[in-house]
Order: C-alpha cells, then sequence, then structure tokens
C-alpha cells in the first residue's frame, strides 16, 4: 500500500484523507498549528461541494451545522434590486447548496479523519519547509515546534498547504509570487434575527464603490434562537498582507452603504453588530501550468488559489481530494496517476481562477453601475433585462461544473421577487406593496 503524506489540515487536506481511506488508503497529515480550531468566517458550498460531502459519508453532520440556501438576490447600491435565483434542490439540482462556518466544516472533517483512521492520523504543530524527491519516493523537512527540524519520507507527497504554500513555491519559484489586486476584503460576522426567509444569500452595492455579500451560516447559533450572518465586503484599499486572521474594523466602510435601503434588512445595523472583522487583501496568484513535481503534487488552494467569490475555491480543493483519490486507487503507476489527476483538474480549475478575476456573475451588478453612472433606476428591464441576466448566470453555472436545470431547453431560471407569489413573496416585498405585485420598485 502507497505511503502517502499529506501537508495541511484544512478542508482540502482532511478531505483529501477522507477520500484516500474510502479507496483502501491510511495517509499521514502534517499540520503547523499545535491545536486546530474553528477558525475563519462563511463557506457558500456549491451542489457540487454537497454532492462531495455526501460521497464523503458527512452529510447528516454537514447539515446540522449548515443553512439551506433558497434564493440569491442581486442589488444595486441604493439596494434597488438588479435580479434573483433560486438556489440548490430549489432551482432543480439533485443536490443542496449549503452556507456552512469555514472553521465548523474543517473541524467536522478533522473529527471523521479521527474517527476513522485514528487520532494519530494528524500530527499537529509541523510545519513543512521543502522537499526533495529521491528514489521511489519523497524526503520531506518539518520544523516542530521546539525549532528541531525533522525529516520524514513517504511514497507520495499531497501538499494542501494553502495559499501561502511553501511547496508551491519550491515548485515554481518564478511563479509562486503573488500580487495585490488594489482590493481587500472585509469579513465579519453578525448574531441577529433572521432576515427575509433565513435562507437567502444577498449581493448588494456597485462595485465601482463598494460591494458586499451577506449570508446566514448557522441558525440558532450556540443555543441563542439567533441566526449567525456572514458578511464580506470588497473596497479598493492599500495593500494589506495575505493572511486570513488580519483584523479589522468596520469604520472604513460603513459610509460606503449609507444609500443601501433594503426592506428586511439594515445594513448598517448589521455591520455595527459584528462579532469579528478580518481583512483579507484579494491576490493575484498566476495560474500554474503544472501541479505535479516527480511525487508531489499540489492541490487546492496551493494549486489554484483563486479569489474567494462565488463560493468555488473549497469546494474545487475538495473536489481535488477524490479526483486524486481515484486516480491513485486505479492507476498502479504512481508518476501516471498524478498526471492523469493534473491532466483533468488542470485546465478546468485555470479557467475558473481567471473566471473569478472578472467578478464571475457578479459582474451583472458592475454592468448595471456602468448603465446608470452607480444612480437609482426607474425600471431594471430597461438597465439589465432579464434575459441578458439569465444568459450569464447560465454559462457561468456552467463553466464552473453546474449546468443550470432546464436553461437549455428555453426555460427562464432568473426572475425578480417582485412577481413571486405567496409566502416567498411576504419575505421580501416592501411594506405597502399589494401580493402579487409584478411592478419593481422605482427611486
Amino acid at each position: 500500500m502507497l505511503d502517502i503524506a499529506i501537508i495541511g489540515a484544512g478542508p482540502a487536506g482532511l478531505a483529501t484523507a477522507l477520500r484516500l481511506h474510502q479507496k483502501g488508503f491510511r495517509p499521514r497529515i502534517y499540520e503547523t498549528v499545535e491545536e486546530l480550531r474553528p477558525l475563519g468566517v462563511g463557506i457558500d458550498v456549491k451542489v457540487y461541494g454537497t454532492k462531495e460531502l455526501i460521497e464523503l459519508g458527512v452529510y447528516d453532520e454537514f447539515k446540522d451545522i449548515s443553512v439551506d440556501a433558497k434564493h440569491s438576490i442581486f442589488y444595486n447600491n441604493f439596494g434597488q434590486e438588479i435580479y434573483a435565483e433560486l438556489c440548490g434542490v430549489h432551482m432543480g439540482y439533485v443536490h443542496e447548496q449549503r452556507f456552512v462556518h469555514r472553521g465548523y466544516l474543517q473541524m467536522l472533517l478533522f473529527d471523521k479523519v479521527v474517527e476513522r483512521m485514528g487520532a494519530d492520523t494528524v500530527r499537529q504543530g509541523a510545519r513543512f519547509l521543502e522537499y526533495r524527491n529521491v528514489d521511489g519516493g519523497v524526503e520531506f523537512d518539518l520544523r516542530l515546534t521546539d525549532g528541531t527540524v525533522e525529516t520524514q519520507r513517504a511514497d507520495l507527497l499531497i501538499a494542501a498547504d494553502g495559499i501561502k504554500s511553501l511547496a508551491r513555491k519550491q515548485m515554481h519559484p518564478t511563479q509562486a509570487e503573488p500580487h495585490y489586486s488594489g482590493i481587500t476584503m472585509y469579513r465579519g460576522t453578525t448574531l441577529m434575527e433572521p432576515y427575509a426567509d433565513g435562507h437567502t444569500i444577498l449581493h448588494i452595492g456597485a462595485p465601482q464603490i463598494a460591494t458586499m455579500i451577506v449570508y446566514p451560516i448557522a441558525e440558532n447559533f450556540e443555543g441563542t434562537g439567533k441566526t449567525l450572518v456572514n458578511w464580506v465586503v470588497e473596497r479598493e484599499r492599500d495593500q494589506t498582507v495575505e493572511d486570513w486572521n488580519q483584523t479589522g474594523s468596520v469604520d472604513e466602510i460603513l459610509p460606503l452603504f449609507d444609500t443601501v435601503d433594503i426592506p428586511f434588512l439594515d445594513v448598517q445595523e448589521m455591520l455595527r453588530n459584528n462579532r469579528e472583522v478580518y481583512l483579507f487583501p484579494l491576490i493575484r496568484h498566476e495560474p500554474l501550468d503544472s501541479w505535479i513535481d516527480g511525487r508531489v503534487a499540489l492541490i487546492g488552494d496551493a494549486a489554484h488559489a483563486m479569489y474567494p467569490r462565488g463560493g468555488n475555491g473549497a469546494c474545487q480543493a475538495i473536489v481535488d481530494g477524490g479526483v486524486i483519490a481515484e486516480k491513485l486507487s486505479s492507476i498502479l503507476n504512481v508518476e501516471a496517476a498524478l498526471q492523469e489527476f493534473q491532466d483533468e483538474r488542470l485546465p478546468r480549475v485555470n479557467a475558473m481562477v481567471m473566471a473569478h478575476r472578472g467578478e464571475g456573475y457578479e459582474v451583472i451588478r458592475r454592468m448595471v453601475g456602468d448603465r446608470t453612472d452607480c444612480q437609482p433606476f426607474e425600471n431594471i428591464e430597461d438597465v439589465l433585462p432579464l434575459t441578458e441576466a439569465d444568459e450569464i448566470f447560465s454559462k457561468y453555472h456552467a463553466m464552473v461544473g453546474q449546468p443550470r436545470p432546464g436553461f437549455e431547453a428555453g426555460e427562464p431560471t432568473g426572475f425578480r421577487t417582485w412577481e413571486l407569489d405567496g409566502e416567498d413573496a411576504e419575505h421580501f416585498r416592501p411594506a405597502g406593496s399589494p401580493a402579487g405585485s409584478s411592478q419593481p420598485a422605482t427611486a
């Protein structure tokens, strides 16, 4: 049996370990921190990500710590609705789209690794330094918490060591240097009463000024009866370090949303009542032309760090684990298996990296801003026709591997919430508007 070492106990490394275990392997994981804790904020797990978690055998526990996504709604910088779509099974997909706290998902996967493979599977407090391909395997050095350096050997090394990957830097010394995009993300959470139907992701603002994404990541959080809501704001800012745990303040971003008026959400109050705020710059990592070097393979952010837009970074990392486990279990030659993994994954994911750099489907808010000079509109159909928006969204969903059900048959998949009837409509309709109203709010 192959002796497989994994660097990094984030979602990518842990999910890969579980996939390999399903195929009969017993990998070892090496993690820098001395004790894993549920750090981070929200992840939007797309339908193909939920499928992966079902196949990993963790769906029931995942469902308990996450929130089903039902609606996705886009607004301009005045809170005027641009577009809406259903999510997951509500649109017709086989699997759900769900929102979850990244740290809770990581700890769920960690617990499953320990449960299925034993506590000694994950060695914490061991920082990866470098690797060397040797005859029939890989040697790699680790710095332990006491400062000593230890050398380990494996038949194969899978590097899931994240956006600051030392393995990537060693493999691609001239390609590994990142570049700041000029945009910084403010990522935070707020404990509050559920907004709308409690299952909605909101996309707010004009990118020319600032943008915000809001979605719930835990219901009845810690028994409070309230919802833990994740929010992310993007704005231009002087460069910050590439560190998920850098703290910030909402004081810099509150004025950017003082024109937003959404009937069911007080954006300013949500920001002021935050529990935590982290800063993270959008760093541009150029797509790599190779993820493998001998018996070393990069996966997840180490291989294809992408802007955290659209909820695909973590999901694609989990997909990596499934594909590499399948190749290693079905192809006897390790080098050939890694090449098959790369051939299947690299072109598609590199295309996604570039697409996210161009805003993905969030581009519709920029289009509306450009066409209105970031001013209120009278009728959205005159600015961005529903058919045009539908086409943009359907191309994006197909590109990331989840084609929209019904779109190819000519069925509309997007809508505006004022077209809704019944209980759904009541969650989004401005106070005083008639039931069944098909008219948008005007400025």
